[in-house]
């Protein structure tokens, strides 16, 4: 769109230059010079020329419209600007587009209340019909509105940066962190080829930064715009001009299998295309992946599209985050946090301070995107902000740029994020699996529901070289937490996060037993309504692991029994505990769980796993679990 605009402008400028008083001989012959350098794309050259243009003829107004239209194109603001106001000096009516583009040159150098006024000019005389045009024409307007009140209303804003412990003279960008903050992978440009490092905070302070891996950096192409799950084991890159590409820029995945990392692969269709494919964004639960294309469809240059992970193992047809998101301009580098919920990414096209600036949206209990939230003054500026990541406690921003503390080139920054900006609070669940007796770790599946919602948030397998897992889990619900390997007793946890889990991490070593006779579990996600029977939905996650287990053990016998604690009726208490038991029963045998295999008793409240002592150790009475009675 610009350079169709400034190719616009430059041509009927020339067909224009007859009209021109007569001029310099030096100066038209100047002039002439520049239009061949520009037919060859050579503005620098032709900047030269036509700056030599205006000293031979300080009264030559098309020289000086050319010049602010060509500073404007190569991001000369300054210069622009200068050769613009000079134009206008020289004839005021003579061209009302010269207004636009002082307009445009003063917004990119944060001069609102002018560039606000001469849009106003530019719009009260333009008697064009370019409807495209004239959309840019009133969004700059709305640009120069919001950026005057914006700067009426400063957002606190102090960067730091993250010193040379991250840092260095070479040119280090797009940070990208564990759910637990002790890790960062970042990109590093050293002579050109740009690599992934990784960096381990210890002690609270960052360690100095090592190459990622030689099976993802590469000395021949470059590897960047990274998103990392939030438990460090899948990371999903942008690489360019692979000979495995679809198109100039496609999307990879790498997988952390123990210690190391394995060879990336191209993600293939339908996300990537012949089109440009890129910056990643993985969502907490590893099942949604939003990216940025130009493919057709779109709703501007660039914009933002997600893909969902299907029970097949292949991801989805793209779909457009659509007109809540994405605008007739350009948008990138998004962000998902955590929570699941809240999309950091940067614009072009919302109202702004009149460059890409970074915005945030919300998804709705209905699913849709909230309307984008401009991060506010001087989070944003004039100039170009994008790339922001924010801390998994939402306290901070991590962002990139040249700054004049800087070490180098560009550098790795932070800074405090607003109050109403942080994303949802978050907590997480961090530990390994083991064999209980020989101490060794375990390849398991580790499964987390949300219980309110009913989604999956976690779904991964511990690897035998280090049986570590993360999940994140978003306070304010419920979560079914069950860990299972072959040939043992699954774990199963509840976890009730209210305000209170923020910032207080569950860090568990789970030591999972191999199945033997007298083992038993409690079924810590089996729920009933106070003094009733009838299985309520959220116990399903619970139930189907338990069928799993005797499926994948055909020869495996169980008692399930139900307990109370010992509140009220002894014998109703006992009654109450059977038909519970009786309940899950029932379902196993729906489940086609051969009935010869199972047993149920109510114990009522003859064997408390603790004293009756308080309603938090009553609660760890009532409860449903079954024993192993043959294998």
């Amino acid at each position: 769109m610009k350079n169709l605009l400034f190719v616009f402008f430059f041509y009927l400028m020339i067909l224009n230059v007859t009209a021109q008083n007569a001029v310099n001989k030096k100066a038209q012959a100047n002039f002439e010079k520049a239009q061949a350098h520009l037919s060859d794309n050579s503005y620098d050259a032709a900047i030269e020329d036509l700056n030599e243009a205006v000293k031979a003829d300080p009264n030559f107004q098309l020289a000086y419209l050319q010049l602010g239209d060509l500073n404007r194109r190569v991001k000369n603001f300054e210069a622009s600007k200068t050769a613009y106001k000079k134009a206008i000096s020289l004839a005021p009516d003579a061209d009302v587009r010269m207004y636009y583009g002082l307009a445009e040159a003063e917004l990119n150098t944060g001069e609102y209340s002018n560039a606000l006024i001469n849009i106003g000019l530019f719009i009260k005389n333009y008697k064009g019909t370019d409807k495209v045009f004239i959309h840019k024409v009133l969004k700059y307007q709305k640009d120069c509105e919001f950026a005057i009140e914006a700067i009426k209303h400063p957002v606190k804003y102090e960067p730091k940066n993250l010193g040379n412990e991250i840092n260095s003279v070479n040119r280090d960008y797009f940070p990208a962190i564990t759910a637990d903050g002790e890790q960062m992978i970042f990109s590093r440009n050293i002579n050109g080829n740009e690599d992934f490092y990784t960096a381990l905070k210890i002690n609270n302070s960052w360690a100095k930064p090592t190459p990622l891996s030689t099976a993802i950096n590469t000395s021949q192409f470059n590897e960047g715009a990274q998103s990392i799950t939030p438990d460090g084991l899948y990371l999903f890159f942008t690489g360019c001009n692979r000979p495995d590409g679809l198109g100039r820029c496609d999307i990879y995945v790498s997988h952390k299998g123990g210690k190391n990392w394995g060879e990336p692969f191209n993600l293939g269709a339908p996300i990537n295309t012949t089109y440009w494919e890129s910056q990643p964004a993985i969502s907490p639960d590893g099942n949604t992946l939003y990216f940025v294309s130009n493919r057709p469809d779109g709703f501007g240059g660039h914009d933002i599209w997600k893909s969902t992970l299907k029970s097949d193992g292949y991801w989805s047809e793209p779909e457009n985050l659509g007109p809540e998101i994405n605008t007739p301009y350009d948008e990138h580098t998004p962000f998902i946090h955590p929570d699941g919920k809240t999309l950091y990414f940067s614009s072009d096209g919302w109202p702004g301070m009149g460059n890409k600036d970074i915005f945030l949206s919300r998804l709705t209990d209905s699913g849709r995107w909230g309307k984008p939230e401009n991060m506010g003054y001087p989070i944003n500026t004039f100039n170009e902000e994008t790339g922001l990541i924010v801390t998994p406690d939402g306290s901070e921003g991590l962002f990139s740029s040249v700054l004049k503390d800087g070490y180098g080139d560009m550098d790795i920054y932070s800074f405090q994020m607003p109050e109403d900006k942080k994303p949802l609070p978050i907590t997480y669940v961090k530990g390994i699996v083991i064999d209980m007796e020989t101490k060794s770790f375990l390849e398991a599946q580790v499964h987390v529901v949300n219980l309110n919602t009913g989604k999956t948030e976690y779904n991964d397998n511990t690897s035998k070289e280090t049986g570590s897992f993360l999940t994140v889990m978003p306070v304010g619900s419920d979560h079914a937490f069950n860990v299972s390997a072959d040939g043992y007793l699954f774990y199963s946890e509840n976890y009730q996060l209210n305000v209170s889990s923020i910032n207080k991490p569950t860090i568990i070593e789970i030591g999972l037993r191999k199945l033997k006779v007298g083992d038993d579990v409690v079924l810590k996600n089996i729920f009933f309504n106070t003094n009733e029977y009838r299985i309520l939905p959220a116990s399903v996650t619970e139930l189907a692991t338990l069928t799993e287990l005797l499926k994948n053990n055909p020869n495996l016998q169980i008692e399930i029994q139900g307990h109370t604690d010992n509140v009220g009726n002894v014998l109703q208490n006992e009654k109450l505990s059977l038909n519970r038991a009786k309940a899950v029963y029932d379902y196993l045998i729906q489940q086609k769980i051969s009935a010869e295999r199972l047993i149920y008793k109510g114990y009522g409240e003859k064997k408390p796993i603790v004293p009756n002592d308080s309603e938090a150790q009553r609660k760890q009475n009532r409860r449903t679990s079954f024993i192993i009675t043959r294998i």
